[in-house]
């Protein structure tokens, strides 16, 4: 998924967005000069805040 992609489905700004992958805490990589998120990768970084895990 694009980084847009991802902001649009987590209902959160791109900025943010790629703090996040660039930071980690959402796990990403690029292709050239663009990020890209897994939907596993997603669905986990989900699942770690729904029990609460900190970012």
């Amino acid at each position: 998924m694009t980084v847009s992609e991802v902001a649009e489905y987590l209902k959160i700004s791109e900025v943010t967005t790629y703090k996040f992958v660039q930071e980690g805490k959402i796990p990403g990589f690029k292709i050239g000069r663009h990020w890209r998120v897994k939907r596993s990768d997603l669905a986990e970084f989900i699942e770690k805040q729904k029990r609460g895990d900190r970012l």
